[in-house]
């Protein structure tokens, strides 16, 4: 299953729209490439309603929110709704601060989205309307474990339900999840949290995957979190005892480009719930 989402996007190169953080946009861009996709990079209001209707699929993060690109969010994601585009939303940082949280709420309020990807305290703080957060980090009480496994399977499907989207909790567990069915994801390494924006990248590789499979959003999503993960695991196998995180952050993006449908459906480590 994940093979043929993963293959999907080779064979059809869906053409994404980012409006993404600064600190992690060449990154986005790169994996966006590396995973057989093309992203296009654009945040002024007087031109996103025209990119996003020449691309296929469009990525909304709010890591670098500031007030001049919140209105660009609102015209794109609109404009992307009319065309019937897949939308992902990456709530970076809700609920860590008040302009943080009440534009993920607004944006999830105007606009409908395909994927709504985050860790277990953005969403949270989506599902509740307000949080306290450490920031761009999941908060060590919000861990997914295996005790509280299950609840928070229960969790998403029951905010997948409410905000019509495919909601995908990224950490030590992955839970991708719709209304009735959770993909839990058991790829990744303990480094990639060591590396600014794997989240980041995710969201715009999730962009693509559902872009490429718009009647399977739920699998496509999934796809790119197991591959995500995978890709750690196998960016971890080229470390040297000189390379740091920003070698492992390239080689990640190297594992991305090198993976094949076929790498990815051997190496995903999921179960269904």
């Amino acid at each position: 299953m994940f093979r043929e989402m993963f293959e999907n996007v080779r064979s059809k190169n869906p053409l994404i729209h980012n409006i993404t953080n600064y600190v992690t946009v060449n990154d986005c861009a790169n994996i966006v490439i590396a995973c057989g996709a093309s992203p296009i990079m654009a945040d002024d209001k007087d031109e996103v309603a025209d990119i996003t209707s020449i691309c296929s699929g469009l990525n909304i993060n709010i890591g670098t929110l500031n007030s001049r690109t919140i209105q660009s969010m609102l015209i794109a994601g609109k404009k992307a709704n009319e065309l019937n585009h897949p939308v992902v939303l990456d709530p970076v940082g809700a609920g860590a601060s008040k302009l943080r949280t009440e534009t993920a709420l607004r944006l999830l309020e105007e606009v409908k989205f395909t994927v709504i990807r985050g860790n277990i305290s953005e969403i949270k703080a989506l599902a509740s309307g307000s949080s306290s957060t450490k920031g761009v980090d999941a908060d060590v009480a919000d861990k997914v474990t295996e005790e509280n496994l299950d609840d928070v399977v229960a969790f998403a499907k029951a905010f997948s339900e409410k905000s019509e989207a495919v909601i995908a909790i990224t950490g030590v567990i992955d839970i991708v999840a719709d209304s009735k069915k959770a993909f839990c994801i058991r790829n990744g390494h303990p480094m990639m949290s060591s590396v600014t924006g794997t989240g980041c990248q995710l969201s715009a590789m999730t962009a693509a995957f559902v872009t490429a499979n718009p009647d399977h959003p739920l699998e496509a999503a999934a796809a790119a979190v197991a591959a995500m993960g995978y890709a750690g695991e196998v960016a971890f196998g080229r470390m040297d005892k000189m390379d740091g995180n920003s070698s492992y952050r390239n080689y990640i993006i190297d594992a991305i480009y090198n993976m094949t449908p076929e790498k990815l459906e051997k190496g995903a480590i999921y179960e269904v719930r």
